[in-house]
């Protein structure tokens, strides 16, 4: 399985980014080898608007079961929701870290619940 988990710097010690659509860099790391690759998310970064659809997409080509963000907004979470890919939100610390509180449990997966008005029944 392999999980994004957005990041300001380009190695598992840097800090979260906290927005996904915009976040720096996408850490991605495979749990069944332990091997982590960087991926900048400069083409959602300069977009004028679209940032998370264009970042959900960016994660969906890196082949990412999973997301690890501080924050995602409802177009993003629909988006990788669409493409089977889970989400969780309210990360903080570092990439390292967010990724063990995610594995222990201390991190919620995100719902069709949380993608508010416009975005589908519940």
């Amino acid at each position: 399985m392999k999980i994004a988990v957005t990041s300001l710097g380009e190695s598992p010690e840097s800090p979260i980014d906290q927005r996904f659509g915009r976040a720096r860099f996408f850490l991605l790391h495979d749990l069944d080898s332990g091997e982590w690759s960087s991926h900048d998310n400069r083409r959602s970064i300069e977009a004028d608007q679209g940032a998370g659809v264009k970042a959900a997409r960016r994660v969906v080509e890196l082949g990412a079961q999973a997301v690890i963000t501080g924050h995602c907004g409802p177009a993003a979470l629909a988006a990788l929701a669409a493409a089977g890919i889970d989400v969780f939100q309210e990360a903080s610390g570092s990439v390292q870290e967010a990724l063990a509180a995610c594995r222990s449990g201390a991190l919620k997966k995100s719902g069709r619940q949380d993608l508010g008005a416009g975005f589908g029944s519940v």
